[in-house]
């Protein structure tokens, strides 16, 4: 079943060529609006060359399972090209490495 994404949340998802900051209220969406728009520029772009910046440890642990879950998701999905079930499962090796923390962690690497 397809998501419904309200008219903001598809501005964010699909706004090119520019960093965000998304901020919205606690149960707004923001993580799902935020995992749909890192999976569509998955297609091109390793996870490992993102900077995700969370502000809690919670926040960056969900960021991450919720990039994993939608990535196997798209794999296993028939009408994936099999050229992207490639490509997603070469970001599942990835993900272990990519930049997905609070601020605090990231600085300190």
């Amino acid at each position: 079943m397809a998501v419904k994404w309200t008219d903001e949340q598809k501005k964010v998802i699909e706004y090119r060529n520019r960093n965000i900051l998304v901020s919205a209220a606690a149960g707004s969406g923001k993580t799902a609006v935020l995992v749909e728009r890192i999976l569509r520029k998955l297609e091109k772009i390793d996870i490992d060359r993102f900077i995700v910046v969370t502000f809690t440890e919670a926040a960056a642990s969900q960021m991450k399972k919720g990039i994993a879950d939608k990535i196997k998701e798209r794999i296993s999905e028939k009408e994936t090209p099999a050229h992207l079930k490639e490509r997603f499962k070469k970001q599942l090796l990835l993900i272990g490495d990519a930049s997905i923390s609070t601020m605090h962690s990231f600085c300190s690497k």
